[in-house]
């Protein structure tokens, strides 16, 4: 696909996002301050929501996070709207993580998840296979 004749590249819109990004990346930020309008359910806004909660370096799980919005059942359900986020490190769905401390399912690869998590000092970064090997799970 080609853009069209008249198209100009322009970051202005973005420049207080890449700003926020260079500083979380950099280790200055730890909360975005940013307008938000991602499309989604009502379920999926609440969750989207309930991720930008979550403190910098801590990680919850996703029953819990499904325990805080009402539904202790609906770990799954969160994990689908959790996995749906179009805004991922700005809305952090990297904090979500297994009942049992693993690294489970991210959008980016859980290299990039491990790596999210280790920027931001959490507890542990394990994954599937490792997160008894450290005995430190990531809750």
């Amino acid at each position: 696909m080609r853009p069209a004749p008249e198209w100009c590249e322009d970051v202005t819109p973005f420049v207080r996002v890449l700003a926020q990004l260079d500083e979380y990346f950099s280790g200055t930020r730890r909360v975005f301050r940013l307008r938000l309008a991602p499309g989604g359910t009502a379920f999926q806004l609440a969750v989207w929501e309930a991720l930008r909660a979550i403190p910098y370096g801590q990680t919850v799980s996703y029953a819990e996070l499904a325990g805080r919005l009402g539904n202790a059942a609906g770990a799954r359900a969160v994990g689908l709207a959790n996995g749906a986020n179009p805004l991922p490190i700005i809305v952090p769905c990297h904090r979500v993580i297994g009942a049992d401390g693993s690294l489970t399912g991210f959008g980016g690869g859980l290299y990039i998840k491990r790596a999210l998590l280790s920027l931001e000092g959490a507890a542990c970064v394990a994954d599937l296979f490792s997160a008894y090997e450290s005995g430190v799970p990531c809750a």
